[in-house]
């Protein structure tokens, strides 16, 4: 495999963890992970607002966000 085909799938196997991680937090501690993520920088604050105050729209694109991420873990495979 090319050292280029394998950062891929390390960049990808990345993503997947973030978004597995970054999803439990927001269905387990919704108002704390947005709260956290509050920012000053616009582009920053613009990707938390539409959850700010609404607890179960963060919990039900936490679940999103961990199922998409389960999903492209589990099409990665190693190979030698």
């Amino acid at each position: 495999m090319s050292d280029t085909a394998l950062g891929i799938r390390r960049a990808a196997e990345m993503a997947a963890v973030f978004m597995i991680g970054d999803g439990l937090l927001g269905l387990l501690q919704p108002t704390r992970h947005v709260d956290l993520w509050r920012s000053d920088l616009a582009a920053v604050d613009l990707l938390v607002r539409p959850f700010g105050g609404r607890p179960t729209r963060r919990r039900w694109y936490g679940a999103l966000q961990l199922a998409a991420g389960v999903a492209l873990a589990a099409r990665l495979r190693p190979t030698r």
